[in-house]
């Protein structure tokens, strides 16, 4: 077994941006943002997001920042990304607008999607109008533990792999931020992965000790502190950074990071494709089923919570009807459609359904159940009915539920395929 150092040197190297592609993507990133600060007094635009903090991977998007002078714009938070609508309209031909906490752009390039994010220029966390105000603070602070940065891009790149990255509401996972913070608090990726695989619930970890001494559930706004692990942003020490991680991808986080210390290997850094793992279990006694979904277009949060509730819909209309999944699961990468995935048995249900009706001592009930069912009997001190059973296969309930308003008003197309 190679040793964990060297399985970490050598999955370094496979995650790093290659030299041509980054001279690729600055070389855009430049333009744009030299285009931006043309003839600007008020904005300056500058790099942002993992790119201004070097930590961003292999495969990537770039953020730019731009940053509104304070007392200029202070008192005009809302109407930024109307301002700054205008001003990249002139300058470039098709931008899109996308809804946040404040509407931000997007300029694509080529395969390269650079988003555009207007904010106030602030020194100071409490000078903030909007929650990504404080954005340009965290590069700053992450900036000053650079001998850790690819320790942050293993962290990143093992959670994106054990799928329990984002902090969007329909993945609840760790964000990069948060990822980062981990790292630097710990010292080192090994060491975050080590403290992990111990963690109980209710961690905190405060990196800058803001805290030092006191109990931060006695300071802090309960209502902050729900989540499994807390995670004081350093830079603003009354909010928790982690506060969208949920349960599920919390105790998966630490489930994996017992196995990685177990059996360490490359496999764990590696993006499993969901569509592959489900192909593996198809067989004679399995039958897989794949449901393409167009998603609307808007906030990405927005967005994957709807194809959320869609795949909740399926998977309880499902069982209801008497289908028992065997394995669920669906994947999105925020570009192209989103896939779902039920396996089931290759097993029918029967032509016939049993349905329950009331006791037979209620008899005014009884009466009503026999004039909705033809066939009827008593068993038990109940009455119950048979009736033919329209829908045998789970192909033919989903064929039905895609048509559905739920379904059709949450995203743009869905569309079947047995695979």
């Amino acid at each position: 077994m190679k040793k964990i150092t060297q399985i970490l040197n050598e999955m370094l190297e496979e995650i790093q941006p290659g030299k041509s592609y980054e001279k690729e993507i600055f070389e855009k990133l430049n333009s744009i943002i030299k285009k931006i600060n043309n003839n600007q007094k008020s904005i300056k635009a500058i790099l942002g997001g993992s790119g201004a903090k070097g930590t961003w991977l292999r495969a990537f998007d770039a953020d730019i920042f731009i940053l509104f002078d304070y007392a200029k714009f202070k008192g005009k938070s809302n109407k930024l990304s109307d301002i700054l609508e205008k001003i990249l309209k002139k300058k470039f031909k098709n931008i899109i607008r996308l809804h946040g906490s404040r509407d931000y752009f997007q300029i694509r390039q080529g395969n390269f999607t650079f988003e555009i994010v207007p904010l106030l220029k602030i020194s100071r966390a409490e000078q903030a109008k909007n929650i990504t105000d404080v954005s340009p603070l965290h590069s700053k602070w992450v900036l000053k533990h650079k001998k850790l940065v690819n320790d942050m891009k293993l962290t990143k790149q093992f959670c994106q792999a054990q799928n329990v990255y984002g902090a969007e509401s329909y993945i609840r996972g760790f964000s990069g931020y948060v990822c980062e913070i981990l790292t630097a608090y710990y010292g080192s990726f090994l060491n975050l992965v080590r403290n992990a695989a111990k963690w109980q619930a209710k961690v905190v970890i405060d990196a800058e000790k803001h805290y030092k001494g006191k109990d931060v559930f006695k300071l802090v706004n309960t209502s902050k502190l729900v989540s499994p692990l807390i995670v004081i942003d350093p830079v603003q020490k009354d909010r928790n950074a982690a506060a969208a991680l949920g349960i599920e991808k919390f105790e998966a986080f630490k489930k994996v990071a017992k196995e990685f210390l177990k059996n360490p290997s490359k496999g764990f850094f590696a993006k499993k494709e969901l569509k592959n793992e489900f192909l593996r279990e198809n067989s004679k006694d399995n039958e897989l089923l794949t449901i393409n979904i167009t998603p609307l277009v808007g906030k990405i949060d927005v967005v994957g919570g709807k194809l959320l509730k869609i795949h909740n819909f399926f998977n309880e209309k499902l069982q209801k009807h008497g289908f028992k999944t065997k394995k669920a699961g669906w994947e999105w990468d925020k570009k192209h459609d989103a896939a779902f995935y039920f396996l089931f048995e290759k097993k029918p249900l029967p032509k016939t359904v049993e349905i329950e009706g009331p006791p037979i001592s209620i008899k005014h009930h009884v009466d009503n159940f026999k004039k909705s069912h033809k066939k009827t009997f008593v068993r038990n001190k109940k009455i119950y009915a048979l009736e033919h059973n329209a829908i045998t296969k789970p192909a033919d309930l989903l064929k039905n539920l895609i048509k559905s308003q739920f379904v059709t008003d949450r995203c743009i197309s869905a569309k079947i395929e047995v695979l």
